[in-house]
Parts: structure tokens; sequence; C-alpha cells
């Protein structure tokens, strides 16, 4: 099994607040999170914007992973994904993710396009997300 680490520092309560999150291995070092970066569009970053970092990497590593399997060569992949929050009852849940990619290897576009949606459902992330996966994908 593998794992990796994040952490989050919070003080006071939370719409005057403020954190930091940060990971082991160092990509994120005391970065500023709070309810103005989550809700008000802030300068900092939010617990959403960082799990559509993850999927559209994992989505990208998993799709690039496929196709190389496939002997597909010349791949190049660019993503994002879209994490949505929406009110559930009395508090917030994530319900979809969006994944825009564009993909450029050297196959027919129909095989690119039926492994990309095996790597949208497939990729770990995808499968953590407990939310409505869509996907828009261009082959270039």
């Amino acid at each position: 099994m593998i794992t990796r680490t994040g952490s989050a520092e919070w003080t006071g309560g939370l719409k005057e607040g403020k954190g930091q999150v940060s990971t082991k291995s160092g990509a994120l070092s005391a970065q500023p999170y709070g309810f103005n970066t989550r809700f008000e569009d802030k300068p900092g970053t939010n617990p959403e914007e960082l799990i559509g970092a993850a999927h559209a990497s994992c989505f990208s590593m998993a799709l690039a992973m496929m196709l190389e399997q496939d002997g597909i060569t010349g791949v190049s992949i660019k993503t994002t994904s879209d994490i949505s929050m929406d009110k559930d009852g009395d508090g917030f849940a994530v319900k979809k993710a969006h994944l825009t990619t564009t993909i450029t290897a050297d196959a027919d576009q129909a095989k690119i396009m039926e492994i990309a949606e095996k790597a949208k459902t497939g990729c770990p992330i995808s499968k953590l997300l407990n939310a409505e996966i869509t996907m828009d994908a261009l082959v270039s």
C-alpha cells in the first residue's frame, strides 16, 4: 500500500479563521486557505481546488498508462478538473467533477476516446470521488 500525506492547520472560527495546508513532500508548504479563499474567491487555495489538481493529474497519468499499454506513442495530455460543491442539507458536498482534456497521440481518435473514457472512471481519484464525473475530451 502506498500512503501519501497532506496536512492542515486551522486557527479560529469558520469565517474569521485562517489555515495553512502542506504536503509531506514539500510541494505545498504552509499555503494559506480560509473561508474567503473557499467561498469568496480571494487569493490562497481551498480543498476543492486541491482535489481538482489531484483529479486532473491522476486522470492524465492513468490515461498515459493506458495509452502506453495499448502501444500508443506521441502522447501529450493537458487536463483540468472543475470540482463543483453545492448545498447538501445543512452543509455542503462535492456533487460533480468535470474533466476537460486535450489529448495528442499517434492513434485513431475513436481509440483514444475509448481509452480516455476508461481512464475517467478508472483513475484512483475518480474512484475516490462520490460525485458525477463528466468529461469533454479533444483529440488534437
